[in-house]
């Protein structure tokens, strides 16, 4: 699947400390990456396409663009994946009700999706990738894990994955057994379905069913589960381990749970990933954000209303990426007039010295993505260029740099 545009990206000089990562597993901020490393493997779960690219979709996005841009600054070579989930139930949903094809409706809003990363400057993943294109290797997959006896088939012909076959399930999320039911019911689990062998057991590989596509595979006809999918896509372009998995905290259980616990049955190698690392809610007006609700704030709608990007982006990233936080017209009209004094103050002939905001930024950014300190200290940079001039004339093309580089924008 094609992704979208790269955005140029300046260099920078010197380099910063190494970047630490709260760690949801190990409940502790940390470096992902082993000591020397010099790449970094890491996957981010995207998109199912039944809707356009709301502001929650966007924050996630934004904070995992800015842990690559912050890696690649280092020099590492950073590998990464991110899926389409382009064949599931919310996709089959949304067509019918709406009366059109789910495989037109998914190609559509994946299009759109790849306009909003453009226009906010996400740079894309090295593997860009469609469920359905990784329905044969998950297949073989889930016949390896019937083999294994790690996974055992319904009366339904529905395919499950045994959690109790899996010594280290529940150290992703550390989540007591109540919690994670309670999760799972509200999550597209099934965990008071009759003849499962426990009620948290995820379904790996869905028997033929009235209305949904099927695709052939060792287990038989049928469509793959949810989680196996980024476990797959995970596996198939990153390897039995990575550095990060990373998504909204709506994620850890049961996605990401399920999906390492499906990999490390699958290679025998634990923990799957290094770090999980999980985004904050992004609310409205001080209420939750949802489809439900019907308050969703699409990023194409704020493009279409004339809105910049990067004053979107800029907002998004005025709170600290794992807190829950809200969207409104104050946030974005303040993110308008940071844009603003930031492209005064680039647009200068000379100004203050820059290089002792680049160390605050990449300070601010290496201790677990503190966006709100690194915007400080641009505005420190900037505010100060505009009110006392500064006499460096190359002061004002390495703060464009840095704020490009690192933080994503272009002014």
């Amino acid at each position: 699947m094609d992704s979208w545009n790269k955005p140029e990206v300046p260099g920078l000089p010197g380099r910063g400390p190494a970047l630490k990562l709260y760690d949801t597993s190990a409940a502790a901020v940390r470096d992902p990456l082993d000591e020397g490393a010099d790449k970094a493997g890491m996957y981010v779960c995207g998109i199912t396409p039944y809707d356009a690219t709301h502001l929650g979709h966007a924050a996630t996005m934004i904070a995992f663009d800015l842990v690559g841009r912050y890696w690649r600054d280092r020099d590492l070579r950073v590998d990464y994946a991110q899926n389409v989930t382009d064949v599931d139930e919310p996709l089959f949903e949304r067509a019918e009700r709406d009366g059109e094809d789910w495989k037109v409706l998914g190609l559509r809003e994946t299009a759109l999706y790849r306009e909003d990363m453009e226009a906010l400057r996400i740079v894309p993943p090295t593997h860009f990738v469609g469920a359905i294109e990784t329905i044969p290797s998950i297949g073989e997959a889930v016949q390896r894990l019937l083999d294994s006896g790690h996974a055992y088939r319904h009366e339904s012909g529905d395919v499950y994955y045994s959690v109790e076959s899996d010594p280290n399930f529940g150290s992703e999320s550390n989540y007591d057994e109540a919690t994670m039911r309670k999760f799972f019911g509200e999550r597209g689990g099934d965990p008071d379905r009759e003849g499962k062998r426990h009620p948290l057991d995820p379904i790996l590989w869905n028997a033929p069913r009235d209305g949904e596509p099927t695709w052939s595979s060792p287990v038989g006809e049928g469509r793959p589960g949810w989680h196996i999918e980024c476990a797959l896509i995970a596996l198939d372009h990153l390897g039995e381990t990575i550095d990060l998995q990373g998504g909204g905290s709506d994620l850890i259980f049961p996605h990401h749970e399920m999906s390492a616990a499906h990999s490390e049955s699958l290679t025998g190698k634990a923990p799957f990933a290094g770090a999980y690392v999980h985004t904050g809610m992004i609310g409205l007006d001080g209420e939750k954000m949802s489809k439900s609700l019907g308050n969703l704030v699409f990023v194409s709608r704020l493009r279409a209303d004339g809105v910049n990007p990067s004053a979107v982006r800029l907002g998004l990233m005025s709170g600290h990426y794992r807190a829950d936080r809200d969207w409104s017209d104050k946030v974005l009209a303040e993110a308008e007039s940071r844009l603003d004094r930031w492209s005064r103050a680039v647009g200068r002939e000379t100004a203050l010295p820059a290089g002792e905001m680049l160390c605050k930024v990449r300070e601010r950014l290496a201790d677990d993505l503190d966006t709100t300190g690194a915007l400080a200290a641009v505005d420190e940079w900037a505010d100060g260029t505009l009110r006392e001039g500064g006499t460096d004339p190359s002061a004002p093309l390495l703060a464009r740099d840095t704020i490009d580089a690192l933080l994503g924008i272009e002014l």
